[in-house]
């Protein structure tokens, strides 16, 4: 195990919820059988030849490595598969589940969370070829709620290594305040900025097997690169807020209504 590393044993709970307090994430090692694993990936893969919508393409996002456009080679590469929680009925009893929710409980502070249908809420495809690269950014930059303090689940369905581009995290970045000179428009880390290299440095890759669950802090900054490997890696990823968190009516945040976890 590594430092952000902990068993899910109620008596380790504390552990995580410390753990993640100081550096915005924690890793739940076999959260999820493998046999539930390869039956969500096998409901995965039957949406993906073709691929059913709602989807994202890679294409659409513009990042470093994806194709320019929808009819460039590797045009029609997914990067998510959108709805996942009306999608695919196998993941609903694992992503508002009670062992979740005693976790996320924890590591919220409170009494009662709700899963948001409107941010993540997929399955992400990251492809050999034609996957890009995400730069250093916070998820919380295009979300409207009350407050912050929303939290992520993300779910390896296969091994995630820095071969096949699996998150890299910016231990404690939840708790600093960044002046706006050192994002871009789009609100990622400028690289070339020595103070923001010096930061990224310390960033830790978070590898992680079949079944193992990765919670973060939705103000913590994270990135991953390309998939080099010659098969896809497909990952599922929630994002929860507390009840007493509301979305700010009228944003993207309220479009659906959230889902009560167990």
């Amino acid at each position: 195990m590594n430092s952000s590393t902990v068993s899910r044993h109620p008596d380790d709970i504390a552990a995580a919820a410390a753990r993640f307090a100081e550096d915005g994430y924690v890793v739940l090692p076999g959260f999820v059988s493998r046999e539930v694993c390869d039956a969500v990936a096998a409901d995965v893969t039957a949406s993906l030849n073709p691929v059913l919508a709602p989807a994202e393409f890679e294409a659409d996002v513009g990042y470093p490595g994806s194709p320019a456009s929808r009819s460039a080679a590797g045009g029609d590469t997914p990067r998510r598969l959108l709805n996942a929680y009306s999608r695919f009925a196998r993941l609903r009893p694992v992503v508002v589940g009670p062992e979740l929710g005693r976790c996320l409980r924890a590591v919220m502070d409170t009494d009662q969370v709700l899963l948001s249908q409107c941010h993540h809420n997929c399955v992400m495809t990251k492809a050999p070829g034609y996957s890009s690269v995400t730069l250093w950014h916070q998820d919380i930059r295009y979300w409207r709620f009350e407050q912050p303090g929303l939290v992520s689940l993300w779910l390896a369905l296969g091994r995630e290594t820095e071969e096949n581009g699996a998150l890299k995290i910016i231990p404690g970045s939840h708790r600093m305040a960044f002046t706006h000179d050192r994002l871009d428009d789009a609100k990622f880390l400028k690289p070339e900025l020595p103070e923001n290299q010096a930061l990224i440095a310390t960033a830790r890759n978070v590898e992680l097997e079949p079944g193992d669950a990765l919670l973060f802090h939705a103000q913590a900054f994270h990135a991953a690169g390309r998939n080099t490997t010659d098969r896809i890696k497909l990952s599922c990823v929630f994002t929860y807020h507390a009840a007493h968190n509301a979305p700010v009516p009228g944003t993207r945040s309220a479009q659906y209504a959230s889902i009560p976890v167990g």
